[in-house]
């Protein structure tokens, strides 16, 4: 299936799992061997990401599927602080 790139700019980003994560500004590209990189990622999420600046890039691999929304693989749910009442739990 072929889209156009800008049709993905805009769209809402969600893990599998449905956590909002940002919105689609920019694509990164490498020309020499004509793939997609990555995407970047404005408005992101702050619990997701610690981070001062106005964005992120995620991983082109992590993207699962792109239509209405781009959803990625949750590997957010990985490195997750557990909290003191899970750690007891474990």
């Amino acid at each position: 299936m072929l889209i156009e790139i800008t049709s993905l700019f805009g769209l809402n980003v969600y893990t599998n799992s449905g956590t909002y994560v940002g919105k689609v500004s920019d694509i990164v590209l490498d020309i020499n061997e004509r793939k997609v990189r990555g995407i970047a990622i404005s408005e992101v999420n702050r619990d997701l990401f610690d981070v001062q600046g106005k964005g992120v890039i995620i991983p082109y691999r992590w993207v699962i599927t792109a239509a209405d929304i781009v959803l990625i693989r949750d590997i957010f749910s990985r490195f997750k602080k557990k909290t003191k009442a899970e750690e007891q739990e474990a």
